[in-house]
């Protein structure tokens, strides 16, 4: 139980970043009334740019 918690705060950043960034962008650009680029949904978009940025925390292993 221990390392499935030791894991799952390891990859907190990545998960934050899909999980809250990514819907939380999909919802700008949907509400905002922008078209993703290449053909994306808002979802895709979303995904993309909170994974992204989850990526770089959990690389970085800081945000700012």
């Amino acid at each position: 139980m221990e390392k499935a918690i030791r894991t799952i705060f390891f990859f907190g950043p990545l998960i934050f970043g899909f999980g809250f960034i990514a819907p939380l962008c999909a919802q700008i650009i949907a509400k905002s009334g922008w078209i993703a680029p290449l053909g994306l949904t808002a979802l895709q978009a979303g995904l993309i740019v909170g994974g992204a940025l989850g990526l770089i925390a959990q690389v970085r292993g800081r945000w700012v």
